[in-house]
């Protein structure tokens, strides 16, 4: 056995995994922790588990984003059970340890945790099949629904100011004026554009700080690779990657869905020439959110939803850019100017989107009526 092999068996053993153990996979599909899928054979079946260790640089106190997910999943898990139905492959189930912790430290300081493998499920990094695209839209508005009256002040801000798109401005000017990489005069135009766009950027935060728009439960990562799928049907079965659950607002869990559900391209495409928002795409997702709301929403709220797609895009490509800046330390890379790939995405992306804004929003009117 290998070191990594070492390691994921001795996180296996502080979770108390049964059986004989066969095998690990890695699983690369996120930007920012280190997760495996690992395989024990008990009672004449494979049961598999997923493992993941947690990025500490970026989540400073993971004790916290545990407290928050552990919340989070079992106020959803009793949410389902109280309809009769089994919760089992709704929500995600996170293991403890004989100490009745959610996580696990190993010596090296290593962060760990550890939930039951979703059978018979798929997930997407990227897909055209707008019934998929739905179904993810009817999975992170069940995710509002189910924790609409989730008490959002028991949450922990795990990552202060994540969605502050204001102070995400703020940190792209911090990152020019240091230029710490050296890299601010290749970026000069790619800088201009974002800042042109920064006053519609900023508004549903400043929105919410005038007391317009209420915080909520939110996801705060809405990619559609975050909802597991059913294998066989392609309905929704479960949100998961919670590490940035907190309060937030609905504009930006459904701007942040859009950013990546509705585009034409993927986040690092090179040729901006092909980048747009399909509005395809965009109507599947918001045909499947607002189908699950209901009236919860506020109508202030409902009239921010396409804005805060814009506000999204634009808050992402800002922090890429400034991670571009300073040297690539919070999103992992594949090649050296990926970080800066995806800043000039976004940003045709964001541009894209505003053309369209007015287009966009009569969609979602459409919906609600």
């Amino acid at each position: 056995m290998n070191k990594e092999e070492l390691q994921i068996l001795e996180v296996c053993k502080r979770f108390n995994l049964t059986g004989e153990y066969r095998s690990y996979e890695v699983l690369n599909s996120g930007h920012i922790n280190t997760t495996y899928q690992v395989f024990f054979f008990r009672d004449g079946e494979i049961k598999d588990y997923i493992i993941q260790r947690v990025n500490t640089y970026v989540f400073k106190n993971p004790v916290e984003v545990m407290e928050n997910i552990a919340l989070v999943t079992e106020y959803i898990r009793a949410k389902i059970k109280a309809t009769g139905v089994t919760a089992k492959r709704n929500v995600l189930h996170y293991s403890k340890t004989e100490n009745g912790d959610y996580y696990a430290i190993l010596e090296d300081g290593g962060f760990w945790r550890c939930c039951r493998y979703i059978d018979d499920s798929v997930s997407f990094t990227q897909t055209d099949d707008l019934k998929i695209i739905e179904e993810s839209g009817k999975a992170f508005g069940k995710f509002q629904v189910h924790l609409s009256d989730f008490p959002v002040k028991q949450l922990h801000i795990v990552i202060p100011h994540f969605h502050n798109t204001v102070n995400r401005y703020e940190l792209l000017d911090t990152a020019c004026r240091e230029n710490l990489a050296g890299r601010l005069a290749e970026v000069q135009d790619v800088v201009a554009g974002y800042k042109e766009l920064e006053e519609l950027a900023t508004k549903p935060y400043r929105l919410q700080r005038a007391g317009v728009l209420p915080l909520r439960v939110t996801h705060n990562d809405t990619k559609t690779s975050n909802v597991l799928f059913d294998a066989d049907t392609y309905e929704y079965l479960s949100v998961i990657d919670l590490d940035t659950v907190m309060p937030g607002l609905v504009a930006f869990d459904f701007g942040d869905a859009i950013r990546v559900a509705a585009s034409t391209v993927d986040e690092d495409e090179k040729d901006l020439s092909k980048v747009a928002i399909d509005l395809q795409k965009y109507e599947a997702f918001t045909r499947g959110f607002v189908s699950q709301l209901g009236e919860m929403l506020t109508e202030d709220e409902e009239k921010t939803l396409a804005l805060g797609a814009v506000a999204m895009t634009a808050e992402c490509g800002v922090r890429f850019l400034t991670d571009y800046l300073n040297g690539d330390k919070y999103f992992r890379i594949h090649y050296p100017e990926q970080n800066l790939d995806r800043a000039k995405c976004h940003l045709a992306l964001t541009r894209d989107m505003v053309k369209h804004l007015d287009e966009m929003q009569k969609i979602v009117d459409k919906y609600f009526e």
